[in-house]
């Protein structure tokens, strides 16, 4: 494929409501707001379409995402044809993602929330993975139908670099909601539909499980569904949530003999490193997550061993507390380096290393989700992509971040380098 540079820009400032023909299709999460001509909208989103993608001046920009994830798929190379060849997982792979995720405990609540509403509205709500699989997929049976026949079924493969954009496979790239109407999607035989997405995230760690999707024609397209499908996902990570805090007390019930018999200051984390209980210091609200053999540095504690301990550890000093200094390098190759009774580096993404520069600037006041949205992306918008960037920040260096608000831990000696 001739690679053309796009003439739409990376960033498109400001937040206007409707469609100049000599300006943009501004960012906004609803693809059309109310009261717009869905025909003639239709029909000026196919000019850009196809101007943009043949390098040719659109008569309007497309909207800030779509415009991201089309110039992520013209730099790959990818074409709206192939995007058409929809790719099949066979039914064993399937049923494997199925048992293994963690949306099949919360589907109840999805379906119950949405699937009525959808044969209602002549929907179908989709549900898929973290990597854009199609697990499950119910809802108005006509339009069950006219996804058969666009591949859109279980098990296929829905990700932006399978189908190009789309709200399954661009809510996970951007880790946001999406919602497209017609043309702007990547393939054309798309163009007659309308999608909103949104990620479910693991309330636990901030990962990404999958998306809840709502489909149906461009027509239907209506801003509500937006809200639509942000509502389902709330409810269905605050039951992830709720059986998170019932598990931290049934661990807490199975730690309390040992926990007590234990001489020195201990804690007792689950898998995800969240705290259960804790006997002899003030315990953070969550470690890193403990690797059988591998020994965890807990500020106040120094180095500790972590222990199986039914389904979570037990975890206590090996020697003498000693501080935390965290080094920073944050020049051309960005790294944190972690000292306490051990030491290790990380490398740093150029995300992570804007999130601490932000941090150690901020000091031991802290900052919010929303003002660090604001710092990063310059609006208050990515709250669910800074809490997730967070979560790994704190997988990667251990509990040297403290959350609510975000700052670096109590005791934790920082010097920048770069």
């Amino acid at each position: 494929m001739c690679r053309t540079r796009p003439w739409f820009g990376a960033h498109i400032p400001g937040r206007l409501r409707g469609v100049s023909t000599t300006g943009s299709v501004r960012h906004r999460l609803p693809a059309v707001g109310s009261g717009v001509d869905l025909p003639r909208h239709a029909r000026l989103l196919s000019q850009v379409h196809d101007a943009v993608l043949s390098g040719r001046r659109p008569p309007a920009q497309p909207r800030e995402i779509v415009g991201r994830s089309w110039s992520r798929l013209q730099a790959d190379g990818v074409s709206p044809d192939s995007c058409e060849d929809v790719v099949l997982a066979d039914c064993a792979e399937v049923e494997a993602r199925r048992t293994r995720t963690a949306l099949r405990s919360i589907l109840p609540e999805l379906r119950s929330a949405l699937t009525q509403v959808a044969e209602d509205a002549n929907f179908i709500v989709v549900i898929a993975d973290s990597d854009g699989v199609v697990l499950w997929r119910e809802g108005s049976r006509g339009l069950c139908k006219a996804a058969d026949a666009l591949g859109f079924v279980e098990g296929a493969r829905w990700s932006e670099s399978s189908v190009g954009t789309n709200s399954i496979g661009t809510a996970l790239v951007e880790d946001a909601p999406v919602q497209l109407f017609s043309a702007e999607h990547y393939a054309r035989s798309h163009r007659g539909w309308s999608c909103t997405g949104s990620p479910v995230h693991d309330p636990r760690s901030g990962e990404v499980l999958g998306v809840v999707d709502i489909s149906g024609s461009a027509m239907s397209v209506h801003p509500t569904t937006v809200a639509l499908v942000q509502t389902a996902v709330r409810l269905a990570e605050a039951t992830l949530w709720q059986e998170h805090t019932i598990n931290l007390e049934k661990l807490r019930g199975h730690a309390a003999p040992v926990l007590g018999a234990t001489a020195g200051p201990a804690l007792v984390v689950d898998r995800h490193g969240w705290v259960a209980d804790a006997r002899g210091l003030a315990a953070p609200d969550r470690v890193s997550p403990p690797c059988p053999g591998t020994p965890l540095l807990v500020p106040g504690l120094g180095l500790c061993v972590p222990e199986p301990l039914g389904d979570g550890w037990l975890v206590r000093r090996s020697g003498t507390p000693t501080g935390v200094q965290v080094e920073l390098d944050l020049g051309e190759s960005p790294r944190a380096t972690v000292r306490g009774d051990t030491e290790w580096t990380r490398a740093l993404s150029p995300r992570h290393a804007q999130i601490l520069r932000v941090l150690t600037e901020i000091g031991s006041t802290g900052i919010d989700a929303a003002s660090l949205s604001v710092s990063l992306f310059g609006d208050r918008d990515h709250v669910v992509a800074v809490r997730a960037e967070i979560s790994r920040l704190r997988k990667s260096l251990g509990p040297v971040l403290s959350t609510h608000p975000y700052r670096f831990a109590d005791g934790v000696d920082v010097h920048v380098v770069g």
